[in-house]
């Protein structure tokens, strides 16, 4: 997993993943296989996105999870790596995100996805 967060990745939801991308991915936790190798994940508009890991998870996922992984050709991802937040800290506004989400889409030159290549 290293590497996977030193450059910011285009965020999106479950409606804006494209194969071969690489992308973060905010959502619940809906499912975790028993093997621990995936576990299905929700946007705030009630699609599912399963997550495929390449180890089995070593802790128990619930709640708001962030997900930095490529896209793959069935629309899961490959996870890259995760981080579960804090459950302690206040409810996660699922839909006020996905607002954002949105806005990000809407005027991409004015927030970096990607790294800066001329720098």
């Amino acid at each position: 997993m290293d590497g996977a967060l030193e450059v910011p990745q285009k965020r999106v939801n479950a409606s804006m993943l494209r194969p071969g991308a690489k992308v973060c991915f905010v959502g619940r936790v809906e499912q975790v296989q028993p093997s621990g190798k995936s576990f299905t994940m929700s946007d705030a508009e009630g699609k599912h996105v399963t997550v495929e890991m390449h180890m089995p998870l070593s802790e128990m996922l619930s709640g708001v999870v962030e997900v930095i992984g490529n896209v793959t050709n069935r629309n899961n991802l490959q996870c890259l790596s995760y981080i579960q937040f804090p459950e302690d800290r206040g409810k996660f506004d699922m839909n006020l995100y996905n607002d954002g989400l949105k806005i990000l889409q809407d005027f991409p030159e004015h927030y970096m996805a990607e790294e800066m290549q001329d720098f």
